[in-house]
């Protein structure tokens, strides 16, 4: 009968798991994602790699997609222009809400396992503190879910976060797979415009999206701050 582990060791196991977790996460980066970066630079060259590469291309991006969510390497936004641009608004849409889904399950799974030892590895604990008040169980879900269909607000923090909580595992797969939907159509929708030229209405989506992304930012601030002052 082996004995059981020790704080220690438990420590170690956890620390190691991470680290393993960040290395295959680096290695998607290099072997898989490194073509979408240069979507920024040359994006018409980006568009022929898309079309030499086929079925593997979409599997390129998924991974690029989870890597961001996970890893927080690389700001969302550019994916999904990047997405509408070599993709489609359509194909580009779905690739996006599958992407981010499969990693804020990913993350939601991590932080479940590992705690605020896998929060740490990307973000300063004392930058939770904001959230605190979705630890409120009665509207848990809600607030969660609004949080996440409002364009602007800092949805990889609040990824890490929800991990932290009660929130049932069944109403994270609802909220992971649809709140996201407004802020990803509209960067898909801006990149379509820009890989069609129509360049005009590109600007017009970029303008509204940046305008109601600052809006619901403000909104996200002073939700935060107004419910710290309730609960104080």
């Amino acid at each position: 009968m082996s004995r059981p582990m020790s704080e220690k060791q438990k420590k170690w196991l956890a620390g190691s798991g991470i680290a393993l977790f960040l290395l295959l996460s680096a290695l998607i980066f290099f072997f898989a994602g490194k073509p979408l970066i240069q979507f920024v630079q040359e994006p018409e060259r980006f568009r022929a790699w898309v079309d030499e590469q086929g079925p593997m291309a979409v599997i390129a991006y998924l991974g690029m997609q989870i890597l961001q969510i996970v890893v927080a390497i690389i700001p969302g936004e550019p994916l999904e222009i990047a997405a509408g641009y070599a993709f489609g608004a359509w194909e580009g849409t779905l690739l996006c809400l599958a992407g981010a889904f499969l990693g804020r399950v990913a993350v939601f799974l991590l932080v479940r396992r590992f705690g605020t030892r896998a929060v740490e590895v990307f973000f300063p604990l004392e930058k939770l503190n904001d959230l605190k008040f979705l630890r409120n169980r009665r509207k848990m879900t809600w607030w969660v879910f609004f949080l996440f269909f409002l364009p602007g607000t800092p949805k990889d923090v609040l990824c890490y976060f929800v991990g932290l909580t009660d929130l049932p595992l069944k109403s994270w797969l609802l909220i992971a797979a649809v709140a996201p939907l407004p802020s990803i159509v509209t960067s898909t929708i801006g990149g379509n415009a820009l890989g069609v030229g129509d360049y005009t209405f590109a600007v017009i989506v970029f303008f509204v999206t940046l305008v109601i992304s600052g809006l619901g930012l403000l909104v996200y601030r002073v939700l935060c701050q107004t419910r710290e002052r309730s609960q104080s």
